[in-house]
Parts: structure tokens; sequence; C-alpha cells
């Protein structure tokens, strides 16, 4: 039997524990050492520092289940007094799931580690057991999907974050800059997140959960719009009955090998027991800002000195898993990249509040959010910056891989979108704000552009 260690520290040491490093999760960090690094002590952290907890043999993957970074008032209207009942119920009985390939009858995940707001559970590896563990969960719960073997966590080279700080040292406001981001068009954007909603008349989309047929229509639909951009898109497949991760590229002209990628996730969930998920805020804003992007870099005619990539990935809502296969592959070819950021729910605006840009606390690179920060300071003024504990969004995924990263929200502050993981998540809805979600989508552009160098025509 393997063994974890649960931790409420992030080991940056070069120890056996952290070599054995698995991810951080909220508050959380999970480690699997090797047997002598338990057994013989042989890792410089002290073990005590948090739980250790055994892991079957036939264990091919481990799935962390907590509560969302939510507003406390919407989180205590959500949450149960026993919000594990349903779960361990579900879990003890089998849940018959048609996924639209296969019925999975026998399914049972064991609980190896559980407190009142987490909870962790061995599964043995087969894809459909991601959709039945995710039928059983709430919408204040979030999931991520744990794969062994462990990777070792990669600090961000020394080298990499002093790019970034010598392009926060020489920021300048740039008057094309300004002209440029001032093309994304909010008509346009409401016209792309209710096609991907199922809004639009002319949409047939129902859902786009990772399982469901419609969440391959929209991939192609996402490519088919960027490469009419000038970029080159890919479908890249990651795990099989999942949606695949949307690659879009516009190859530099300096002739360098440096990568500059904004990301979403398109991928959404919708309410308990139901196959609706529209997925308006949660991520059709994140991914409705990278098409904004795409559409104002096809419009004005420029081209990028350094590699630009727009990715759009699968399988966010199971555990980060189409961003952890792509930034795997990225860290296997030695990519060079600048910076990458991700846009994860940029649209609901509560009432009363100013217009906002939320930037992680915990995971992510300072330096990057610094960046971003000024650069909205300079292109939407209007928005107030500050910390959101809302995590863990797909840049957690290059963060790990020693990659500069970080993400923007649409709230200094936890989530407040009542309906966060829900069939309702919908664009037409009171404080569904296309203004906000416009004013972050300058500064992504922006940011992108001041990282990347660009040529007017």
């Amino acid at each position: 039997m393997q063994h974890l260690v649960i931790s409420a520290e992030i080991l940056l040491t070069d120890s056996c524990l952290s070599q054995g490093y698995l991810g951080t999760f909220g508050s959380q960090s999970l480690y699997l050492p090797s047997t002598e690094c338990v057994v013989n002590g042989a890792t410089d952290v002290n073990i005590d520092i948090g739980s250790l907890v055994g892991v079957p043999d036939d264990t091919t993957t481990l799935y962390w289940v907590s509560d969302a970074s939510l507003e406390d008032d919407l989180l205590s209207a959500l949450k149960p007094a026993n919000p594990w009942e349903y779960i361990d119920s579900s879990l003890s009985n089998g849940v018959p799931i048609d996924d639209g390939q296969q019925i999975l009858e026998d399914f049972c995940a064991p609980v190896l580690y559980r407190t009142s707001t987490s909870s962790l559970f061995a599964l043995r590896g087969r894809s459909s057991e991601y959709i039945a563990l995710e039928s059983t969960l709430a919408p204040y719960h979030k999931g991520y999907a744990i794969s062994f073997p462990p990777t070792p966590l990669v600090p961000v080279p020394e080298d990499d974050i002093a790019r970034v700080g010598s392009i926060l040292k020489s920021l300048k406001y740039n008057e094309s800059i300004a002209s440029l981001v001032d093309i994304i068009s909010i008509p346009q954007m409401n016209k792309d997140v209710t096609w991907l909603t199922g809004e639009a008349p002319e949409s047939s989309i129902e859902s786009r959960h990772s399982f469901h047929p419609d969440a391959r229509k929209a991939a192609s639909w996402i490519a088919e719009q960027i490469e009419s951009t000038g970029a080159t898109c890919e479908l890249r497949p990651f795990l099989p009955g999942f949606t695949p991760n949307v690659i879009c590229r516009y190859s530099g002209t300096d002739g360098s090998d440096s990568l500059v990628l904004l990301s979403a996730h398109y991928d959404s969930r919708g309410s308990f027991g139901s196959t609706r998920a529209p997925g308006g805020d949660d991520d059709g804003s994140g991914t409705t800002a990278i098409l904004a992007i795409a559409r104002s870099i096809g419009k004005s005619g420029i081209s990028f000195k350094s590699n630009v990539e727009l990715c759009l990935f699968g399988g966010e809502e199971q555990g980060l898993l189409g961003s952890k296969a792509y930034a795997r592959d990225l860290r296997d070819a030695d990519a060079n990249i600048t910076l990458m950021i991700q846009a994860d729910m940029l649209a609901y605006h509560k009432p009363g509040e100013p217009p906002q840009l939320g930037l992680p606390d915990i995971i992510g690179t300072p330096e990057v959010a610094q960046l971003v920060a000024k650069i909205s300071a300079f292109y939407s003024p209007e928005l107030e910056v500050g910390f959101t504990p809302a995590c863990c969004s797909d840049h957690q995924s290059f963060h790990e891989q020693g990659f500069a990263s970080t993400q923007v929200f649409e709230r200094a502050g936890p989530i407040a979108d009542p309906m966060y993981h829900n069939s309702g998540d919908i664009s037409n809805r009171t404080g569904y704000d296309f203004r906000q979600l416009k004013s972050i989508a300058k500064v992504q552009f922006a940011t992108l552009l001041h990282a990347a160098g660009f040529n007017e025509p």
C-alpha cells in the first residue's frame, strides 16, 4: 500500500516528499512519497505537518472534492447540515450512469480522507468514473482528478520570472494597444455566448458537459471561428470520452520559440440531475473573451512578434484534465512560455458592487498578476482590482509545471454568482454584465500585446 501526505504547506525543497507532489487544492497540498521516504524518514520535512493516508494498491486515480470558494451567504444557502450524506449513500449503493457510451452500474469510490469541507476518493481509472462521481456533487463542490504517477513540483525558473519583471518594469501606456483592445465588440460577444449556451435560436447546443456530444460540436465551432482570424487550430484529444482541447496558434514573426498563451475552459456543469449545462458564466464568459480577442486580431490585421496560442480546454470541471495534459506536453517539449493567463468566470457582477477583476491569492506567479493589474489600470481603469480565493482553474496546471501563469476572475473576493454550477447559468439574466466582460477581455488582450509584441498592417 502506498501512502499520501496531506499538508497545508506547499513544499518547494528538493526532498523526497516534494518529488511526490500531486497538487494543491484550496489550502491543502497532496504528496505521494516513496515507501522509503515514509518508513525511513528519508525526507528532510517532518511528516507530522499533515495527515498520512493509505492508498489501495489498485488505485490509479485520486479524486479530491472540496467546497468551492463561495461567498458565505451563498454557501450557507446551498450547503445542508450533512453535506456528505448523499455522496456517501450514492457511493455505497452504486450509481448507474449513462454517459452516452456505456452504463456504469458498479461504481464505488472508497473514501480515503474526510474533513467537514473536503474529501478524497480512490478511483480505478475508468473515464466514466469521473461523470459518475461528478453526478453526486452538489453545486458548491469542486472536484479535482489526481493522476499517478506524481510529477515533481517545478518552480518557475528565476530567468522566467525576471523576463516578466522586465516587461513590468518597462511597461508604458500605448495608444495603439488602447485602439486595438477597443475593437472588442459587446454585440459580437453577446452572439458568441448565446450560441455557446444554446440561448440563440440558431444554436442547437444543449450542454457543454465534457461527456456530452454537443461539447464536441462547440469545440469544432470554436476552432472554426478562431481559424477565420488567421490562426491554425487543432482539436487535441487528451482522454477517452472527453471533449478535446482546442489549441489555436498564431506564428510569430521574430523567429524565436517564445510563446504567450491565453486560455479558458469551454466545458461546463449544470444543476444536479439535469443534462442542461449552458455554462454562460462558467466558463462561457472566459471562452467568449478568447473569441473576442481572436476576432479583434482578425479585424485589425496585426501579427505577433512572439508565437501566440489561444487555448480552450475541456475537462476542467472534472479536475483540470485537459489543461493538465497540455501543460505536461508543453513541459515535455521544453516550451519557452513567456506567460500564461487563464480566464474563468468574468461576467457576473453582484448588484451594488463596482466592476471588478480578481487575481488569485495563492496559485500562480505574483509577477504575472502584478503585470495584469498594472495593465488593467492603463486600459480598463473602471475595474477595481483585488485578490480572490476562487481556485483553482487551468492556470494551476501550468503553474505546477513551472510556467509563469495567473488567472483573471470576475470578482475581488469569493464566488458570488448564484447560478454557479447551475443549469440557470445563461447570459440573459440579472447580474450578467457584458461591460465587465469586455473590460476584463481588454486587459487580457492588452497583456498579450505587451508580452508578445505586435506588427501593425
